[in-house]
């Protein structure tokens, strides 16, 4: 990643009908530079990318590579809109080949093929492809220019765990080469594993920019432990009295901003008061807890987001080995 700038947008403002979609939005996107995009449904992500790529007006300035973004060389950019319907009655190979013959130049299509994992399945149908492997055709599609600049809105959707890591490697190569890849997601563990900078939208404006591990720092709220069982109420004030913060959930007792040297405390606050318990689970913050905390948005039943023993994640989306760590024993 270097200084150049590649995407930018200033004071953009965009409405439909006296709704606003886009507030006032500022950044910039160096090359070779992933940044993620997040927010809720509605907040105004597809909205901005449509913008940045010249497929929908807006007020402001909205450049790419220095040139007003209606204005710039479609051949540099790749596009991957959030729906995108081929004709189904071409194979994956017709597709790419297509889309790739829209410019002077493009990559072999073979290549793009198997970059996105699609060389055993080129000669089928699209109508004949699974959800996920009709994605990654959309990605090639994308990718099939050998763009500058890659626009990506929900890139793996649909697509499985090994499909979507074996396309966060394809887009972190595209990176290093100097691409640079404007990706929107509702996978928090997406954003967090691929983003250099990570902007959040909300309502129409950008209420936050920064690092993942800077947003996690800022706004993501303390470490939590978490104490989950049919009858934990009872170890409440048990733990206040040992010094802890404790809110009460459904079946579980969340502590709050409490390190691992003092883990040891709560369990034993516990055991003198004759508490029982199933699980006990610490997690440190992350991406999405930033998110959470900056829409507003909450899961019901739970004050956890993000704990493994107490609730289910967002959009689908479990922890795993590139989560922040989380602790946890079971009785």
């Amino acid at each position: 990643m270097n200084d150049a700038t590649v995407v930018r947008a200033v004071d953009a403002r965009k409405s439909y009908d006296g709704t606003v979609a886009l507030d006032g939005v500022s950044l910039d996107v160096h090359e070779g530079e992933v940044f993620g995009l997040i927010g809720p449904n509605g907040a105004g992500k597809t909205t901005l990318v449509r913008a940045l790529t010249g497929t929908a007006d807006a007020e402001g300035t909205l450049e790419l590579f220095g040139d007003a973004a209606g204005d710039s060389d479609r051949s540099r950019i790749g596009l991957l809109p959030q729906e995108f319907g081929p004709p189904e009655r071409l194979t994956a190979r017709e597709l790419v080949a297509y889309y790739g013959g829209l410019y002077d130049e493009s990559l072999p299509v073979d290549d793009v093929l198997a970059d996105v994992g699609l060389a055993d399945d080129a000669d089928t149908w699209y109508e004949n492809l699974s959800g996920g492997q009709k994605r990654r055709v959309c990605v090639a599609t994308a990718l099939v220019n050998d763009p500058d600049v890659l626009f990506l809105d929900e890139p793996t959707t649909g697509i499985d765990p090994a499909g979507r890591r074996a396309l966060w490697g394809l887009l972190d190569s595209l990176a290093d080469s100097g691409v640079t890849v404007f990706l929107t997601s509702h996978s928090m563990e997406e954003v967090e594993r691929l983003a250099d900078r990570v902007g959040l939208l909300r309502d129409g404006e950008l209420v936050a920019v920064g690092t993942p591990a800077e947003l996690v720092a800022e706004h993501g709220g303390p470490a939590r432990f978490v104490v989950a069982g049919p009858d934990v109420e009872a170890g409440a004030d048990p733990l206040r009295d040992a010094g802890f913060a404790v809110e009460v959930g459904t079946d579980e007792l969340v502590l709050g901003d409490v390190t691992p040297a003092e883990l040891g405390d709560a369990v034993t606050a516990l055991a003198d008061a004759s508490v029982g318990y199933e699980s006990l689970t610490w997690t440190e913050p992350t991406l999405e807890d930033v998110y959470l905390r900056l829409t507003g948005e909450t899961f019901e039943g739970t004050f956890t987001p993000g704990a493994s023993a107490v609730g289910a994640a967002a959009d689908g989306v479990a922890g795993d080995s590139d989560s922040a760590p989380a602790a946890e024993v079971e009785r």
